[in-house]
């Protein structure tokens, strides 16, 4: 579990980082080709570039609050810090897209559309493969370490390349469609506000808790089964994920006329044997057989 906590940090420092200095830089050329071309509009779109950099120090932050050590206040550790991360990333993700949303149907009622020099369109074929690249790197990152933040910023560098798609769309085809930038930003909205879903209900689902996977279960009863000469029977399978580390609680089923030493013995070669073999702390309660949970 350390381990795999050890990864998750430098997944979020390392794609923080990468973040904060592709965003300044994209920030700077964004701002230079607007002055330029006299390009509101792009010199807009530099601020939004640069406040991306804000859920990139977000997840660094996370990274930091996460490898704080228990304490008294927090007994479980500080890991869900990435958690909490994702969903602020996800929050601002939806803010983004309400604003394509309006700004898109504003358009459409005005029928406005966009003009943009050279140097504008330079720069924003630019920012796409820039943005896009930064996207694909957390994206990675994200599925290789499972830092819910990580992958959570992903979607943030692919809101930026697809803000420049619109604008670039808008260059190349505004004469000939007076709405097609209108069109694609409600497009990329609607699209920006499922991330937003997916992101907060993949976040929330480990928050509130999740059935062990069937997999981890029937690995768990079978090793069990080799810990005691008697039939556990195994239930009641619950697992808490603090993301630095796990705790699954279970109960077996003893024959009531064991005695207490023999059957606190078998439960704790049990929770050793899913310490060592599954890196859980487990905590294991002991029920005589034949007693039944008014939900059974």
């Amino acid at each position: 579990m350390k381990k795999q906590q050890d990864l998750k940090t430098r997944a979020a420092y390392q794609e923080g980082t990468v973040s904060v200095l592709g965003n300044v830089l994209l920030f700077a050329l964004k701002m230079w080709a607007g002055i330029v071309s006299g390009s509101i509009a792009l010199m807009a779109d530099a601020w939004h570039t640069l406040s991306d950099s804000l859920s990139s120090v977000v997840v660094i932050l996370a990274a930091m609050l996460s490898r704080r050590k228990p304490d008294k206040a927090h007994p479980f550790g500080h890991g869900r810090w990435e958690q909490i991360a994702a969903l602020a990333i996800a929050v601002m993700l939806g803010i983004i897209a309400y604003s394509f949303l309006t700004d898109s149907v504003e358009r459409l009622q005005h029928r406005t559309t966009t003009t943009f020099g050279t140097a504008a369109i330079v720069v924003t074929v630019v920012s796409i493969v820039v943005k896009e690249g930064m996207a694909q790197y957390a994206f990675w990152l994200g599925k290789k370490s499972d830092n819910l933040s990580v992958k959570a910023d992903a979607w943030h560098h692919r809101t930026d390349a697809l803000s420049s798609v619109v604008v670039l769309v808008g260059i190349l085809f505004a004469k000939r469609f007076w709405w097609i930038d209108g069109v694609l930003g409600i497009a990329i909205a609607l699209l920006l506000f499922y991330a937003t879903y997916e992101i907060m209900h993949e976040t929330i689902t480990k928050i509130l808790g999740e059935k062990p996977p069937q997999e981890l279960v029937d690995g768990i009863m079978k090793k069990a089964a080799e810990c005691s000469p008697a039939d556990l029977q195994m239930h009641h399978f619950h697992l808490h994920n603090y993301v630095t580390h796990q705790e699954l609680t279970c109960h077996i089923r003893l024959p009531g006329d064991m005695p207490l030493s023999e059957g606190h013995a078998i439960a704790t070669r049990i929770e050793q044997m899913i310490e060592q073999e599954y890196k859980i702390s487990a905590t294991i309660h002991v029920e005589p057989i034949g007693f039944e949970h008014p939900e059974d």
